[in-house]
């Protein structure tokens, strides 16, 4: 065989430094699981995941930035749109490892873990065992978890895309099932997430193989020079194009791909609900787009009607839904879904801009959810986590600041002047108004209007309601503590001074191809 055949991959390193610092914290965490011994095994998780994040953020900002480019073989694109995607994983990804952090007294249950060390065959070690003391694995799991998810918006390659897929799915069937408490449910949520997930990962695979019939290629602007070339009409494209929009609409929540997320939200450990739902929806969307954006753009009369009809559906979907449950963890899994709705909309506005505010709202959204699902996590009735609609009466009286937090995150979530659900809607439907459907966009009015019923109801529950009996808010490490107060300045500062990270999206808002 002439070796002349074939060409070796030009790989950038340096653009890719922040994906190599966070797969390297995540194999130090596997060693430090086998090897380190187990009173000091929280510590050194947490401070190896703490790291990692950082210094990937840190080299994404100060050296990834100066070497845009494909590279990896054009498997992975380090452009604007990736880059923006990756640093809001990291940032988020930050706030949701310390809620995961958290640890409560050897009096109250924790979702994950206990506090304290204990001696080895001591009754405090056996009720450290039962509580989950040793499930220090959810931090390599996560950071693996980080990994796919900043592959998946930079992918440029559908293979590589899968791979990434994959890499960000399996750690998140496995984190969705380590709940210490609700363990039956815990468990169920899982294996629905992952027979739904794998049903949407065999028809991204076999939607790829179709496109790799079509066109001959899996590079997504290779993809787009056959389709442009070409009458439109052929079925194995069309067929390959929707099969890969299930796949990936699938991430996103997006009806009639959304049953998982209610379920798989209440079942997992709230911190990971809120991990999952945050960081998830950020590499979804960025794969989203790249993949609409560069490889179908030519295509767009045939797929855009159907994205449409999608981002109706899931709108009034997650907003009627919404309006019905009376479990915390539930209402923010349907608001999610409404959410998706809200950002399909810019799959119908082919435009800069539009992308430019997908990244602002899923930033926004992002910070939000975090600290809403750790003020979640802390409301607590006998040892275990209050989530019932009821038993958050009166949480006003008992714990002003916390319910003052959580109602401001309602108001953000509603889309409320001064807040950064405001913003973000403005960024996201103001682009639409100008280039796409103006009537998809007055549909999502009317579903923000019914969304902030739901919102205010909750804020109505909890400060004009008698206190339910036996709720108590935990007290919070300081951890958890930092989280929820960077999330809710996250929030009101991108509400009341939202121009720089508009800025930065705008100028990140152009794909490589």
């Amino acid at each position: 065989m002439d070796p002349n055949t074939f060409t070796q991959a030009q790989i950038e390193y340096s653009a890719l430094l922040p994906l190599f610092v966070i797969f390297g914290a995540a194999m130090v965490g596997v060693l430090v699981e086998a090897f380190v011994p187990r009173a000091a095994r929280y510590a050194t998780q947490l401070g190896v995941t703490l790291v990692g994040l950082v210094a990937a953020f840190v080299l994404l900002v100060t050296v990834s930035k100066n070497h845009q480019g494909i590279t990896a073989g054009r498997a992975l694109a380090i452009d604007g749109p990736a880059l923006m995607m990756q640093g809001t994983v990291l940032v988020l990804s930050f706030l949701a490892v310390l809620v995961m952090a958290e640890r409560f007294n050897a009096d109250g249950p924790d979702t994950f873990t206990q506090s304290g060390s204990s001696v080895p065959g001591s009754p405090q070690e056996a009720a450290a065992e039962r509580l989950g003391a040793t499930t220090t694995e959810v931090f390599p799991l996560t950071l693996f978890a980080v990994a796919g998810m900043m592959m998946y918006p930079a992918a440029t390659n559908l293979l590589a895309m899968f791979v990434a897929l994959e890499i960000l799915s399996l750690p998140l069937y496995i984190l969705t099932g380590l709940a210490r408490r609700r363990r039956l449910l815990s468990q169920e949520a899982a294996l629905k997430y992952f027979l739904l997930g794998a049903f949407s990962s065999a028809f991204f695979l076999f939607g790829s193989a179709m496109i790799y019939g079509f066109a001959g290629t899996l590079d997504l602007t290779s993809i787009a020079n056959a389709t442009g070339t070409q009458s439109g009409r052929d079925s194995v494209l069309v067929m390959g194009i929707v099969l890969i929009a299930v796949g990936l609409l699938f991430k996103v929540s997006a009806v009639p791909f959304h049953s998982w997320t209610p379920d798989v939200y209440q079942g997992a450990p709230t911190p990971v609900s809120g991990f999952m739902a945050a960081c998830t929806k950020v590499a979804a969307f960025g794969a989203l787009l790249r993949v609409f954006y560069v490889a179908f753009d030519s295509m767009r009369w045939t797929w855009q009607p159907v994205i449409e009809v999608v981002a109706l559906l899931t709108m009034v979907v997650g907003a009627v839904l919404t309006v019905t449950q009376t479990d915390m963890k539930r209402l923010l899994g349907y608001s999610s879904v409404s959410h998706a709705g809200f950002l399909l909309l810019a799959l119908t506005a082919l435009d800069k801009s539009s992308v430019a505010g997908v990244q602002f709202y899923v930033a926004a959204y992002g910070a939000a959810t975090v600290t809403a699902f750790a003020i979640v996590a802390l409301v607590r009735k006998s040892g275990v986590e209050a989530t019932h609609l009821s038993e958050w009466a009166g949480l006003g009286r008992r714990n002003p600041l916390i319910a003052g937090v959580f109602g401001f995150l309602m108001l953000s979530f509603a889309g409320i002047p001064l807040t950064a659900g405001f913003t973000s809607k403005f960024a996201l439907f103001a682009p639409v108004v100008k280039f796409g459907p103006v009537w998809l966009v007055v549909v999502a009015m009317i579903v923000s209007a019914i969304t902030a019923f739901v919102y205010a109801r909750v804020i109505v529950v909890m400060f004009f309601s008698e206190p339910a009996d036996g709720v108590q808010v935990a007290v919070p490490s300081v951890l958890t503590a930092v989280a929820v107060a960077a999330g809710a300045a996250l929030t009101l500062a991108l509400g009341v001074m939202p121009a720089p990270l508009l800025d930065i999206a705008g100028n990140a808002s152009q794909f490589l191809r």
